[in-house]
């Protein structure tokens, strides 16, 4: 049988949203998708869009929920329950915005961490048994009187020039490290991606 991973990248569907920090997840399924040139297509009875390429006989499928963030889980539940798959065959790529911008966090397990997307996952197919991988976007002003205003327009405001010269190293290290899941010893990679850092100082 061929192995497969599901990547699962959050954010929120619509042009509104579609270059939010917020949206750091769909950006990434949508590089991978540009650099094999695949079409992601929609799957409503898996409320997403997706798309598949094979490596060496593993089968790579993303996935970008069509749900808002917020129930993220909806999508995820139907795509575990649809391939029948236990969820620590899941890669789900998220924003962090308690991580500095470019920094890259890779866990086996865990709770949300106040990120709605994944408490949404975690209420729905009730584990927390699954990867992640949680990419920082940075903080907004701590301005105290304004703290929540401050951080969902941060979330919700869009990357600057500066900070998109970095996604593509930072999206490259994340879908090579995935690739060499099954090939390489784990906790080295996992060492490598919670280590990473861009190559480019002058756009943090």
């Amino acid at each position: 049988m061929k192995s497969e991973k599901f990547i699962i990248g959050l954010g929120n569907p619509g042009k509104t949203y579609k270059n939010n920090r917020h949206n750091i997840g769909f950006l990434f399924i949508e590089e991978v998708a540009n650099k094999y040139g695949l079409k992601l297509n929609k799957k409503n009875k898996l409320f997403c869009n997706y798309c598949e390429y094979f490596i060496d006989d593993v089968n790579y499928r993303l996935f970008m929920p069509s749900t808002f963030m917020n129930n993220s889980g909806d999508s995820v539940k139907a795509i575990i329950d649809w391939y029948k798959i236990n969820p620590e065959k899941l890669f789900i790529i998220v924003d962090d915005i308690d991580l500095p911008f470019g920094k890259i966090r890779f866990r086996k397990k865990g709770g949300s961490g106040g990120h709605n997307g994944l408490k949404s996952i975690i209420d729905k197919i009730k584990t927390k048994e699954f990867k992640r991988i949680r990419i920082g976007i940075g903080s907004p002003p701590d301005l105290e009187k304004e703290k929540r205003s401050n951080t969902i327009s941060h979330v919700l405001g869009d990357f600057s020039s500066r900070e998109k010269l970095n996604l593509d190293e930072i999206f490259k290290k994340i879908i090579e490290s995935i690739e060499k899941w099954d090939t390489i010893n784990n906790e080295i990679i996992i060492s490598q991606l919670n280590t990473f850092s861009t190559s480019r100082k002058d756009a943090i």
